[in-house]
Formats: C-alpha cells, structure tokens, sequence
C-alpha cells in the first residue's frame, strides 16, 4: 500500500507524524511527505519536522504565503502532477488549512482516495475559513477519521455515509503524549518564564483578533490588566511585537512578557506548566484540555466542543470583562476543571494505521486514468 501524506502547517505536522510512525512499522506500506511550504518560516516548518522525527519531505512544493485563492489555487497547480507522478493507492490530508483543502480537490478530481484525520468538526460558523475548507473536504473523502463523538454526529447530519465514517481519537494527542517527557529538558521554556512563579499563557492568531485593531486594541487592554494579577507569556511573531508593545502600557511590560514563536517541544514545556491559557487556537484547546489547565478561548464559538463540554476550556468570546472574571476566578482556585474525552489516549495512529490497512484489504487497486 502506498500512502501519500499532504502537509503545509504546523498543525499538519503534529498530525502526520504519529501516523507515519505507526504506518512505517507495518509490513507492505510505502510512505511519500508532501510539504505544500504553506508555511516556510524555520519556525514553523523545519523544526517540526526535527522535533517530530519526521523524514525529510519528498516534494516541497515552496508555496509560501498569499490570498486565500491565491494560495490554494497555485498548492493545487503543483501537487497535480506530484499526485499524478507518485500514483498513490490513498491520499491522507490533515485538519482544516487550504492545504487540506486544496490536495482533496485535486485527488477528487483524479479519482485517487482520499482519507481526511480530524474529521467532522465543526463550529458552524462560515465566516471561518477553515470551516469552508472542513465542509468541502468532508464531502469529498472516501475515510473520515473522527476524534470525538460530536464528529461522527455532525458528518451522520451532512448526508456522509455510516460506513466512510471512522472514530479513531484524537490524534493531536499522540504527538502530545509522546514528546512530554522531552519538555522537561526545555530551556527556551524557562527562559520564556524567568522570574515568574506563576504565568498565564497567551497565543492568539486568528486574523478576526489580530489582524482588525478595533478588536486587537479591547484584547490587549484586558490582557495588560490581567497581568497586573498574574505575569502573561505570549509567544509572538516578530513582525507584530513592535504593534504590540506599543499597545501595552509602559507599567506593564515587565509582567506582560512578548517571546519569539518556538518549536513544539519548547511551546508544550510552557504550557504545562502554565496556570491558565488564553487563546484562540483549536489545538492548544485540546492540549490544555489533555493537560487539564484551564483555557479561556477568545472566540466566539469552537470546532472542538467537546472540550468545552468535558474539557477545560471556556469560551469567552469577545466580552474582554467575562475574560477578565474569568482569569479572578481561576485565580481564586474556582476554575473549570475536566476530564480528557475517550480516545484521546495517544494511541489514534496505531488505530488509523489498523483503519487504512483493513481499508486495502477490502479494495481493488484502483486505476486513474488522467
């Protein structure tokens, strides 16, 4: 069996990792990386694949960033003829980013299958570009690998047969569950929280909080405020700290601590050890869940509600007072605890590999005429 696996954000490499892991132990499976270069920084890209123990990809289509058109159009004009070369037996793409999106156009369109891992989640919210890119990619794969039951529900509702439909777990929890012995040995970490006996952690990315200074200006004001309680740490891209700072009142800059990005390993080590998270990423919701460390989301909605459900994670929106209440209470020793949802054991890739195995077994080689 020969796997194709597409790649382009940090997040896909958390994914893909443990299931090139698990599948390369298996007898008769060929594995082909394509890195789409979605995201090209060091940072972002090439650390991953050196934290994850991950090979070197085999195409680095180099697309580097754009529109949202302009880039899921030119990863789509590349990888046809990487597709075409490589003639896999299935195509896995990972998560929500047009990469996804994009390699599941070109594969439908050729008639090579496709599985999608991080199946059927939804925030019901359109305006999201990740959502659309869920929708269309969903509708598409022949598997769908789901991490909770919320997943399977929602594809069940969208008309996606029964039988495509596989819940296997979480799998950002395998990455999680094998690198947290590593994190003790971070210095970047404790360097990031030097001084402090306590922190909270901040990320924030959405181009809804950040990219909008109307909305960007009430978050920074509620986060300077906070850190008179608690110091914050917020890992941020270089070209926006100067923009931030110039946010954050002089008095406060001293305990409202703007760090370069770091690899994951470096990032989980901060987190662990944080006593609370302020995001507004899908991933770090299900981390701090797994870690049991309160996560305030400042979003208005969440793919992922089954760590609001049974997790740690309470959605905040944009009301930066309930931020605030919500940071008090935590504080206090009243925060939000939870329970790590079913599945979510770091054993989702061993499960996937069992899935795409049986999956070949019961199919015919297929043929693509193009």
């Amino acid at each position: 069996m020969h796997v194709l696996h597409v790649v382009g954000a940090r997040p896909n490499f958390m994914k893909a990792a443990p299931v090139m892991h698990a599948l390369a132990k298996r007898e008769g499976v060929r594995q082909t990386l394509v890195h789409t270069g979605q995201h090209y920084n060091a940072n972002m890209s090439d650390v991953f694949f050196q934290q994850l123990d991950m090979p070197q990809p085999d195409f680095n289509l180099g697309v580097g960033s754009g529109s949202h058109a302009q880039q899921t159009a030119e990863i789509m004009s590349l990888f046809e003829p990487v597709v075409v070369q490589s003639q896999p037996d299935i195509v896995l793409v990972y998560g929500d980013v047009n990469s996804t999106v994009a390699a599941t156009l070109v594969c439908a369109k050729l008639s090579f299958p496709i599985a999608h891992v991080e199946a059927g989640l939804r925030s019901f919210d359109r305006r999201m570009p990740e959502e659309v890119n869920r929708l269309v990619t969903d509708q598409l794969a022949d598997l769908l690998f789901t991490p909770s039951a919320d997943g399977d529900e929602n594809l069940v509702k969208e008309g996606i047969p029964a039988h495509k439909i596989r819940r296997v777990g979480n799998i950002m929890i395998d990455s999680l569950v094998r690198l947290l012995p590593d994190t003790d040995e971070s210095k970047a970490a404790k360097a990031c929280a030097d001084g402090f006996e306590s922190y909270g952690l901040v990320t924030l990315h959405r181009p809804s909080n950040v990219d909008d200074t109307d909305s960007l200006k009430p978050i920074i004001k509620a986060l300077s405020n906070i850190s008179r309680s608690i110091p914050l740490v917020f890992p941020v891209h270089p070209r926006t700290r100067q923009h931030l700072t110039d946010l954050i009142s002089e008095d406060r800059q001293d305990s409202f601590r703007l760090v370069d990005p770091m690899g994951y390993i470096d990032f989980l080590a901060l987190q662990k050890s944080a006593t609370l998270v302020i995001t507004d990423s899908g991933g770090i919701q299900e981390e701090s869940t797994y870690l049991g460390i309160p996560c305030l989301t400042v979003r208005e909605n969440t793919e992922r509600p089954v760590t609001v459900t049974m997790g740690t994670n309470v959605l905040v929106g944009q009301d930066m007072a309930r931020l605030q209440d919500e940071v008090a209470r935590i504080l206090a020793g009243n925060g939000k605890t939870g329970q790590i949802p079913d599945l979510w054991d770091g054993r989702t890739a061993e499960r996937i590999a069992d899935e795409l195995q049986n999956w070949r077994s019961r199919s015919d080689s297929p043929s693509h005429d193009n």
